[in-house]
């Protein structure tokens, strides 16, 4: 028997890439002070840090203007900057009925004075960019679209997507969650108007980092959902109109912006398409294996292409959270049960509402665990 086996990455990265804990202690133990509010040598090289980890997010995403890279805690921040921020009373926006609670409950939020569509996508998680023109109406101002399920790993087309969006002069807003580190995104190819990204899934940094990229269109049309002091033109109570500073009041998390930092350096080396080989290596395996087995139901797409390495599971005649308990207590693997923050998807993948056990890899992992998790699944399902 394994000790542990971490099949929960779809949640949070485990292990971080090599060298993150190191950088943020450096800066606890070394530095330790804050940005923008000293002109002394630890504040100078703490800022020069933080302005890195602003282009090599441009790098990541084809940006090219590292003041419009904003930091945030995580991604669910990030919307509700992007969604409270731009959306205003009589607007009208579209989302996929895969979307996440992280973009559904700020709508929910604007009940009354901000109206949505959702775009029903198929039994598999796919959606069809055709279906968004029907639901375009003159008050219509954004879509608002996951780039991939947290709970099956569909691929949504946002090139396509965006294309659309361009035509029809709508902004374009991407929730990154479960592709950034795994899928090549490039903000340009996209059309897109903002990326909500976070630190500690693909990218392998930290928790409590995240943020988004956002075009100056949409910049100037949004209001900053908190503001404070920023360490510039404090002589002022309105909160400056330039970028980062408009959206970043307050102290942020210069911990975790080191860490996040040292993630990106190590994913340059390893190279996105080579982490996507590796955990689809594992991920198909681990589909071909369990699509056999007895009331076995995967929900979402058997193909390793369109998806990420995020796999979902209904035990039909079963209790998914004892087949989740029992495969923890008896075999040490890790994963999660339940609805996954996203009804929505689950009721589309007719998953809801028992919802599933979700297996999530990362390039970390090893075909030896996939095999060992096999083995276990077929134990329980036979007992």
């Amino acid at each position: 028997m394994m000790d542990r086996v971490y099949l929960d990455n779809a949640a949070t990265a485990y292990p971080k890439a090599p060298g993150v804990g190191d950088a943020v202690k450096h800066f606890i133990d070394d530095i330790g002070c804050n940005i923008k509010r000293g002109i002394y040598k630890s504040s100078l090289s703490a800022e020069e840090v933080v302005f890195d980890t602003r282009e090599q997010l441009c790098r990541l995403f084809n940006f090219d203007r590292p003041e419009n890279v904003i930091f945030t805690q995580n991604i669910t921040q990030s919307l509700n900057y992007i969604i409270k921020g731009f959306l205003k009373k009589g607007n009208h926006c579209i989302v996929s009925s895969m979307e996440h609670n992280a973009v559904m409950r700020p709508l929910s939020q604007l009940k009354g004075e901000v109206e949505f569509s959702r775009i029903q996508c198929d039994s598999l998680g796919r959606l069809d960019p055709k279906d968004i023109l029907g639901q375009i109406k003159d008050n219509t101002k954004a879509v608002i679209l996951t780039h991939a399920s947290n709970v099956c790993g569909t691929v949504l087309p946002v090139h396509e997507v965006g294309e659309l969006c361009k035509e029809k002069g709508l902004v374009f807003i991407i929730d990154s969650a479960q592709s950034a580190g795994a899928l090549r995104l490039d903000f340009q190819q996209l059309n897109a108007d903002a990326i909500a990204f976070t630190g500690h899934k693909g990218l392998m940094g930290p928790q409590g980092i995240g943020g988004f990229i956002v075009s100056d269109r949409l910049a100037k049309a949004m209001d900053p959902y908190i503001t404070g002091g920023t360490g510039s033109f404090s002589d002022n109570e309105e909160q400056p109109e330039y970028l980062p500073d408009k959206f970043e009041a307050g102290t942020p998390n210069i911990p975790g912006i080191f860490g996040l930092n040292a993630a990106l350096k190590y994913m340059d080396t390893i190279g996105i398409e080579n982490i996507w080989a590796s955990e689809m290596r594992l991920t198909g395996t681990f589909i071909n294996e369990v699509s056999n087995m007895k009331d076995v139901k995967l929900a979402g797409i058997r193909d390793i292409m369109g998806r990420t390495a995020v796999v979902s599971l209904d035990f039909q005649g079963r209790d998914n959270a004892e087949i989740a308990y029992d495969i923890d207590r008896e075999y040490g693997i890790m994963t999660r049960c339940g609805l996954h923050c996203a009804p929505s998807a689950h009721k589309t993948l007719r998953s809801f509402p028992q919802g599933t056990v979700r297996f999530s890899f990362s390039h970390f992992n090893t075909m030896e665990e996939v095999r060992y998790t096999v083995d276990a699944i077929n134990r329980l399902v036979k007992e």
